[in-house]
Parts: C-alpha cells; structure tokens; sequence
C-alpha cells in the first residue's frame, strides 16, 4: 500500500492521507496540521488550498475516481478550451 493516497470524491475535495507534503508555489510548506487533508477542487473555499465545504453551497459537480475514464464525451459536450479527441 502506498504512504499517500489522494481520493477524488465525487462533486467534493480531494481527500490526501497518509505520508505527504503541502508546499506553495514558491516550495513553502503549508501546516496541513493532521495526516488527512481536503483539497479544495471547487476554488471558492476561504481556507484554499484546503477545503471549508463551499463546494456544497455553490452546487459544484464533479465525477470522482475514474468515472470520467468510462464516459464517452460527444463533442458538443467539450467545453471552449478542451482539447480535441
């Protein structure tokens, strides 16, 4: 089994446990204070990079593990942005 393990959670945070590291962009660490974070993935949380459950407030939707492997994407579905396939 591996020291760390990041769970994506569907339409939540990223739950990271184990052995690991938060750093700044600049590679200064973040006080993760605990061996289990939450990641924010929605980028409305107060407490960035960690979550505060905003996620819930502002109806954020995301699919969790591979789900998004197993999903055929039609083309009008891409958002502006998106690579082609």
């Amino acid at each position: 089994m591996p020291q760390t393990t990041i769970t994506p959670y569907r339409d939540g945070p990223y739950l990271v446990r184990g052995d690991f590291a938060v750093l700044d962009q600049e590679g200064n660490a973040i006080d993760a204070r605990r061996g289990t974070v939450a990641l924010c993935r929605c980028g409305r949380s107060q407490m960035r990079p960690f979550c505060d459950g905003t996620h819930a407030l502002v109806g954020f939707r995301a699919e969790g593990g591979l789900e998004a492997r197993h999903r055929r994407v039609e083309p009008a579905e891409r958002r502006e942005g998106d690579a082609a396939a």
